[in-house]
């Protein structure tokens, strides 16, 4: 089998890795805009070729791992150039503008919309680690749009890389990406500007710096190509939910100008009810 990984960073080159390991004889196609992360996919042996998006036509799988902007220029192409037996998929955090894009597309059949809820951090081929979707939620948007034999060769895949499949429409994918994920990026590079606007000293930041402020702050460490690329297709509800958000900051600012500490610990209990949620869906080691 053929497998072209278009975009070799963290979540296509784990896919990718995982793939090699569980279908025999895969060889892996690798194509970046980026030369310092093709080069490296190449060096530690993420992909067995450097290849380009003309040759699509020889793939039996291709894997769409780019910013949601590219995906929306790249996946039209992609489909222009599959053969009549090959799938493609995306693994980006938004769903609604792609799916839309290809809707009336002639080998629309041959697309699947995927969301592997895996992601973290950190970026680039070096990121890519085996195992990453085990025990992970995988979200896939219109099935019955791709074509079923294809369908269940991808659903098949994710499962044996230990993938709990959820369906979802992508309105629905996208609103509720934005309240659960978009927000909590938008949250962390706030405060990260925040702190670093307050706190010219980068030491003084080292020093006095909790696990608490660590780990807030950890998704900040994203990619800011990726990201804003979410933001902006995806605008509309996260407007709408970043509108919630600062209203419910207004109202904690309120409090502590008013001295209303009585309300503000109210507040806080009823908010650690989140601990009993997250502790229910949080592995078992």
């Amino acid at each position: 089998m053929k497998l072209f990984l278009i975009g070799t960073g963290l979540i296509g080159g784990s896919m990718s890795k995982d793939i090699r390991n569980l279908i025999d004889e895969v060889q892996i196609h690798g194509v970046d805009k980026n030369q310092i992360n093709i080069k490296h996919a190449k060096d530690i042996g993420l992909i067995d070729n450097i290849d380009s998006l003309k040759n699509l036509n020889s793939a039996d799988r291709v894997i769409l791992s780019v910013p949601v902007s590219e995906s929306l220029k790249i996946l039209p192409f992609v489909l222009d150039n599959l053969n009549k037996d090959a799938l493609v998929w995306d693994v980006g955090s938004t769903k609604f503008s792609l799916c839309k894009s290809v809707e009336n597309h002639s080998k629309r059949d041959q697309f699947l919309a995927t969301h592997p809820i895996a992601g973290n951090e950190f970026s680039g081929p070096m990121a890519s680690k085996e195992n990453l979707f085990n025990g992970k939620i995988q979200i896939l948007c219109q099935t019955n749009k791709t074509r079923p034999d294809l369908l269940e060769w991808a659903e098949s895949i994710f499962n044996l890389m230990g993938m709990k499949i959820r369906y979802m429409n992508p309105e629905e994918h996208d609103k509720k990406m934005a309240i659960v994920s978009h927000l909590s990026h938008i949250s962390s590079f706030m405060l990260g500007k925040t702190v670093m606007e307050s706190e010219k000293n980068d030491q003084n930041i080292l020093d006095f710096a909790g696990s608490g402020f660590e780990s807030t702050v950890r998704l900040a460490k994203s990619s800011p190509e990726m990201w804003s690329s979410i933001f902006k297709d995806n605008r509309k509800n996260i407007l709408e939910i970043l509108n919630a958000y600062i209203e419910n900051l207004k109202q904690f600012r309120f409090k502590i100008e008013n001295e209303n500490y009585s309300d503000l610990k109210s507040q806080m209990i009823k908010t650690n009810k989140l601990k009993k949620i997250l502790d229910t869906i949080k592995p078992k080691n």
